[in-house]
């Protein structure tokens, strides 16, 4: 485990899942080959995949006093997550409803729950004191995301946003965010409609999104590409400021949380005191060995997993 620590705060969910050959269209019904309650929540997955991998991690949120808040602390302390900022409260915990087809891909639809209950007030500065990484999601309110942004960046720790599920964020939040992880649609939106590089793109065709990304403050930007890899874009760094990052190819089976896999991976690393293109490469394997199972935190690998697979 690194001494550096990691502070996760927002969402935990229970992940009520369903399998069928395919996604079903609007207004249609099908039939399921099989259906898990599972733990999951994009901070719970991210805590728990940064812990895996040899991060010390506390989590801040929310869930119920009920049967799935039970599920997800035990599940996240399990994992070596400090969860003694986890409170319970009287609103259930957040569910997530999942719909995965045959080649692992997938639909969710959230509801906030215990999670519309974490505040600004969660966020006490005293909780970041010896942050290294702070790790933060949109699936609690956009006030309690920058309220802890803002702790993170007075305790001099690295400030992760994963912009998921997307939401416009003020400036003020983007400047207090020294990585920002987003997909390329994510990116796209966040950039005003900015028509990305295709994956296949020369390097060069990147430089524009770099300064795009530069104008609103923001300087380090890991930008996924789903089964093509990923590409870091970093103006800090003269000599190289973009680097593609290759896929790791698996046969996938489900890939629900194989991004918050890929997060918490790129926070355990930047925490040991690796570079984000190093850190996206161990991500990059990270996220694809999740993949190969059912489910979100019980998938994640291990360490060991991972130096197999590198």
């Amino acid at each position: 485990m690194t001494a550096a620590r990691i502070v996760v705060a927002g969402s935990l969910n229970a992940d009520l899942t369903i399998y069928s050959e395919r996604l079903p269209n609007p207004g249609e019904t099908l039939h399921g080959n099989g259906f898990a309650v599972n733990p999951g929540g994009k901070s719970a997955n991210q805590a728990v995949a940064a812990a895996k991998l040899g991060g010390t991690v506390t989590l801040l949120g929310a869930v119920g006093q009920d049967p799935n808040g039970d599920m997800l602390v035990a599940s996240t302390a399990g994992a070596g997550v400090d969860v003694s900022h986890v409170r319970r409260t009287a609103q259930p915990t957040g569910v997530a409803v999942i719909s995965v087809d045959a080649g692992g891909e997938n639909t969710i639809i959230i509801n906030a729950g215990a999670n519309g209950t974490l505040s600004p007030a969660d966020m006490a500065p005293a909780l970041f004191g010896d942050a290294a990484v702070v790790c933060l999601c949109l699936e609690v309110s956009l006030e309690t995301v920058q309220a802890a942004a803002q702790a993170g960046h007075d305790a001099g720790a690295t400030v992760l946003l994963n912009l998921s599920p997307y939401a416009p964020v003020a400036d003020a939040l983007a400047q207090l965010t020294d990585v920002l992880l987003v997909n390329a649609h994510e990116a796209s939106q966040f950039l005003g409609g900015f028509a990305m590089p295709a994956p296949d793109a020369p390097v060069a065709d990147w430089h524009g999104a770099i300064d795009k990304f530069a104008a609103r403050g923001l300087h380090q930007v890991l930008v996924t590409l789903g089964s093509q890899g990923s590409v870091v874009l970093d103006s800090t760094n003269t000599a190289e400021p973009v680097v593609r990052i290759a896929p790791t190819v698996v046969d996938a089976v489900d890939t629900t949380g194989a991004g918050d896999a890929f997060t918490g991976a790129v926070a355990a690393r930047l925490a040991d005191g690796s570079t984000l293109a190093d850190a996206a490469r161990y991500a990059s394997v990270a996220a694809a060995l999740a993949a190969t199972k059912k489910g979100t935190q019980t998938a994640y690998p291990t360490v060991a997993e991972v130096a197999a697979r590198l």
